[in-house]
């Protein structure tokens, strides 16, 4: 006899609240920079939209960022406006007419939710502290990108051009650096394999992400370029179907040179919290659209996107390419015959996916994730860590002198980090300009956006937590191991082609050319990987966050899709439903098997 219904799906529920209640909370773990430079007016932590002193830069009051502490600590929406200080004018040119900005979202790291990992189940390791050479390295990072926003994108696989003896002298900077030639120990990076390069960043692996697949083939993943063939349109014209809409992958570009922040007075108005924008979108975009051809490109993306559009875009064009499902449930999927085409009884599956097993199965999931991503991250930006942005620690930067004067006890932490970045540090000063305000050198950080960074803090970060979730769903469902090319002249990622092949703009983001790869072929699970490290490290790109804030909260938000899928297993009691996939680490996970 079946058992009731309503006491079957309790019993499912209950299930998934004992396998919630019975997850390891982690003691969530800060580094030390809060406390160690507490008297030095917190200057290592986010103090944005509070009150800031005209000539360092830190936060002028220490008692109003302990009041911005008090009330994150407290997990309530309105102290924010009743107890904390703000500044009416900006303290530097109190003339500036702007409008306020409001820090995003404080307390969402405090509330529950019914589905998948609790927000303060999950954690990050505590981030680069100052004086570390891991610091050291992630500035340069973001410092170099910011010199090569307008290059050519190909540059970067396929040298040439344009762009080349700058990322090539980028890249020598920065394996020159001490944290370079220890082997990135704490986050690694792909590098030369072999060779007098060996252990170093090249030009096919220089900012790119740190997991399988992302160093083969063009930087940009095919999923941010490509569309999928229809009646009316192939896979190189860059459309994908949005049901009988198609979505259109060129984007509006920003004008070449277009960087902001870059005078002391306009970068302290951004700090207290004032937006500079005035209603406009804080880049110059011109109408006339491209593909994706510049880092630049790729800034403008991360600025305006829906969090979860790049993966449930990815998402449409593989189900419009009839990409294989999963194996482990081609039975359910209505794809048996794909992966046993010469079975037995030589009969076609007469059951398939949709509700269940399908595409709306995965579109609903692909978009669902993003949102416990979010909460968790948030709890980690605020609650955990309170780090500073790159634009603030170059702010530090250009005032070494004044702040090492004003607080011995920094020792010389600010100082180290000036003069290992001296080579860097002169091509940005060169970019920049001098600013008088500036006498020891113009190291502000020249940012893609107007209004620089978001108002939250940059550990975690958001882009890179929901880019984690939502491609492991993607991952979860499709077949990872397929590769892209042609099969009867459609192109697609298929488990077997007549013809690999991969896309890519010409020199103006234009057109897309259909290419041979020259060495492995691309396969779903490298431009997935691709793709969640472009939008992160987009982010990068702009000048907003570092490494560590894409590859911690990456694998973070990989954790929380986990736990969300595994509490979903629970709910199919009848086929059995197993999903296969791979990690960002490269191991692999089954969930679902009984």
């Amino acid at each position: 006899m079946k058992p009731d219904r309503a006491e079957l799906a309790y019993r499912v529920r209950i299930e998934a609240a004992e396998q919630a209640r019975h997850r390891t909370h982690p003691v969530h773990e800060a580094n030390p920079d809060e406390e160690r430079y507490g008297f030095a007016n917190y200057l290592m932590n986010f103090t944005k939209g509070l009150k800031h002193h005209k000539t360092l830069g830190v936060v002028e009051v220490p008692a109003h960022f302990k009041a911005f502490r008090g009330c994150i600590d407290e997990g309530f929406a309105e102290p924010f406006t009743s107890r904390v200080f703000v500044p009416a004018t900006p303290t530097v040119d109190p003339k500036k007419d702007m409008d306020r900005r409001q820090w995003e979202a404080p307390t969402a790291g405090v509330v529950c939710d019914l589905e998948g990992p609790d927000a303060q189940a999950v954690t990050m390791a505590p981030a680069p502290e100052l004086c570390s050479d891991e610091l050291t390295f992630e500035m340069a990072e973001v410092y170099e990108l910011a010199l090569l926003r307008d290059i050519p994108i190909t540059t970067f696989d396929q040298g040439g051009g344009t762009g080349e003896s700058d990322l090539n002298d980028s890249i020598d900077r920065m394996n020159n650096l001490q944290y370079a030639k220890d082997g990135f120990p704490n986050r690694p990076r792909k590098t030369e394999m072999s060779g007098a390069n060996a252990g170093k960043i090249s030009r096919q692996t220089a900012f790119r992400g740190s997991s399988p697949g992302v160093e083969n083939g063009p930087y940009v993943s095919q999923f941010l370029w490509m569309g999928n063939d229809t009646d009316c349109n192939k896979a190189k014209d860059g459309f994908l179907s949005y049901g009988i809409q198609k979505i259109d992958q060129r984007i509006p570009a920003a004008v070449n040179g277009d960087d902001y922040m870059q005078r002391w007075n306009d970068w302290h108005c951004v700090q207290e919290g004032f937006d500079p924008r005035k209603g406009g979108s804080g880049q110059k975009l011109d109408c006339d659209t491209c593909f994706i051809h510049r880092p630049r490109d790729l800034a403008t993306y991360v600025h305006f996107d829906a969090l979860y559009q790049a993966y449930l875009n990815a998402t449409l064009i593989l189900l419009g390419m009839k990409t294989p499902f999963d194996p482990s449930f081609a039975k359910l999927s209505g794809m048996r015959n794909m992966y046993q085409p010469g079975n037995s009884e030589g009969i076609k599956q007469s059951a398939g996916g949709f509700a269940l097993w399908g595409g709306p199965h995965i579109l609903t999931l692909v978009t669902e994730v993003a949102t416990r991503a979010l909460k968790a991250v948030r709890y980690q930006k605020f609650n955990t860590h309170l780090r500073l942005r790159p634009e603030v620690l170059a702010g530090r930067v250009a005032r070494f002198e004044e702040l090492e004067k004003a607080f011995p006890s920094l020792c010389g932490c600010l100082t180290k980090m000036r003069e290992e970045l001296d080579p860097t540090l002169e091509k940005i000063h060169q970019f920049n300009g001098a600013d008088p305000e500036l006498p020891n050198g113009n190291f502000l950080l020249p940012m893609a956006f107007q209004e620089g960074s978001p108002m939250h803090p940059t550990y975690g970060a958001g882009h890179a937590t929901v880019a984690g979730a939502c491609t492991t769903v993607v991952k979860a469902f499709f077949d990872t191991g397929t590769i892209l090319g042609e099969k009867n002249g459609k192109a697609g990622f298929f488990n077997n082609v007549d013809q690999p092949l991969y896309f890519e703009p010409d020199k103006d983001g234009k057109k897309l050319g259909v290419k041979k790869p020259k060495t492995c072929p691309l396969t779903l699970e490298g431009e997935l990987n691709k793709l969640a490290a472009n939008i992160s490290i987009g982010r990068n790109m702009a000048g907003v966050h570092y490494f560590s804030d894409y590859y911690d909260s990456l694998r973070m938000g990989e954790e929380i899709a986990i736990g969300m899928l595994r509490e979903q297993a629970l709910c199919y009691q009848t086929d059995e439903f197993v999903l296969t996939l791979p990690t960002f680490d490269g191991k692999q996970i089954r969930i679902g098997a009984r």
